[in-house]
């Protein structure tokens, strides 16, 4: 069949290398160049760990505290407030202790197959260099600061993410860099990250093109529809491109084509933001999440990126780089005299859902339609994933992983 991709991201590019395995024929439909937007300025993490939602037991409590500091965790402009408020009583709803299991236990599933699912691509497109399979650490000031996160740690293993304490001096021999800020420490084996996400899904994107895949460099305003199934996307110069079937990856611009298609989805922009140091002076081998400053710490090809923070303002408000430049004051607080050549900043749409899950499926309105967005803070976790389960719903297979929790009708 022949399919069309809107979007050229992480979730779009695997999932025309996984199509392409069954023999359709891919057009991606997207002004953007591949391996943009979030899929370039992401924290590199490849985490099977990673499936806590964002929304936790009793965060409702710091809401106000990091509201009122101008460098905490959350900012939401004022002008966006009334906007937002209804996603935030929903993001709450999903906040309690038995709804985060729920959605804990649906993203480990999505997320447990990371590896698996990259590998073929990977290995197709010479990009296996690219990911890197050394472990994360979740790093804290003390043994005593980490029992506040004790449940969420908890959580993680009942799951079955294999996670070891690490004291003080087995945290300054696997990370020399961390001694004396950091003294106690979870290791998580199983996790791993990528260098450089931009090349990965380029790389991705790249092989899927030299197997036939084209590339159309245009917005899709709309479907044209014909018993049930879309027969054409209509592009924003007027012209209509027939396919036998399409898939919804677009990101944080998601929402209103995929109303089009019967779905109503509260989607929000988690507007996020990176610093990247070039030829840094701290060395790291491997990603560690600093839990009490909300920070990832990836060392990558480009230099050490610290990532971090939630803004809600829209998908049209400029940038406010002074929210990563507070990211690189907290990396010389957690790392004294971290300097390097040069620093970079950057602020992407994280596209985010308030129950924290993705949504993966078919279209409510259309047979050959499928939906795959929304993955937050785990696009590149869950891209692969995400990519082999619509091959198998397009071809017909039955998925590897449960896609109920993802359903694109649960906001009903």
């Amino acid at each position: 069949m022949h399919i069309a991709i809107v979007g050229t991201g992480v979730v779009g590019a695997c999932t025309a290398g996984w199509l392409q395995r069954d023999g359709h024929t891919i057009t991606f439909v997207d002004p953007r160049e591949a391996g943009e937007a979030c899929s370039f300025g992401n924290a590199g993490s490849l985490s099977p760990s990673a499936c806590l939602p964002v929304g936790m037991p009793g965060m409702w409590r710091n809401i106000p505290k990091w509201l009122l500091d101008p460098e905490g965790p959350l900012v939401i402009r004022a002008h966006y407030l009334p906007r937002i408020l209804p996603w935030l009583l929903q993001f709450m709803q999903a906040s309690t202790e038995k709804e985060v299991v729920r959605i804990a236990t649906a993203v480990r599933n999505l997320l447990r197959p990371v590896f698996e699912a990259y590998e073929p691509l990977a290995q197709r497109a010479g990009a296996s260099s690219l990911i890197r399979r050394n472990g994360c650490l979740y790093v804290y000031s003390s043994r005593e600061s980490a029992r506040r996160w004790k449940w969420g740690m908890d959580l993680r293993r009942n799951l079955g993410v294999e996670m070891r304490e690490v004291d003080s001096d087995e945290l300054a021999e696997l990370e020399p860099a961390l001694k004396g800020t950091f003294r106690f420490g979870q290791f998580a084996s199983d996790n791993g990250s990528t260098p450089d996400p931009s090349a990965l899904v380029k790389a991705i994107y790249g092989q899927a093109i030299k197997d036939g895949a084209t590339h159309v460099r245009s917005s899709v305003t709309g479907f044209e529809l014909t018993g049930g199934v879309v027969d054409r996307l209509v592009l924003d110069d007027g012209e209509r491109l027939e396919v036998d079937g399409v898939v919804l990856a677009a990101g944080a611009w998601s929402a209103r084509l995929s109303r089009q298609l019967g779905a109503r989805i509260p989607l929000e922009s988690q507007r996020g933001y990176h610093v990247t140091v070039a030829d840094p002076n701290v060395i790291l081998e491997r990603n560690v999440m600093a839990v009490e400053h909300n920070i990832m710490v990836n060392p990558m090809h480009s230099g050490l990126r610290l990532a971090g923070t939630v803004e809600f303002a829209g998908l049209n408000a400029p940038p406010r780089y002074e929210r990563a430049e507070s990211l690189l004051r907290k990396g010389n607080d957690l790392f004294p005299g971290l300097h390097g050549s040069r620093e970079s900043y950057w602020m992407g749409h994280r596209p985010c859902l308030p129950d924290s899950l993705p949504v993966i499926g078919l279209a409510p309105k259309a047979d050959n339609a499928f939906l795959g967005f929304g993955h937050g803070h785990v696009g590149m976790c869950g891209g692969a994933t995400t990519g082999r389960e619509i091959a198998n719903l397009v071809s017909g297979r039955d998925p590897e992983v449960d896609l109920s929790p993802f359903s694109p009708t649960r906001f009903r």
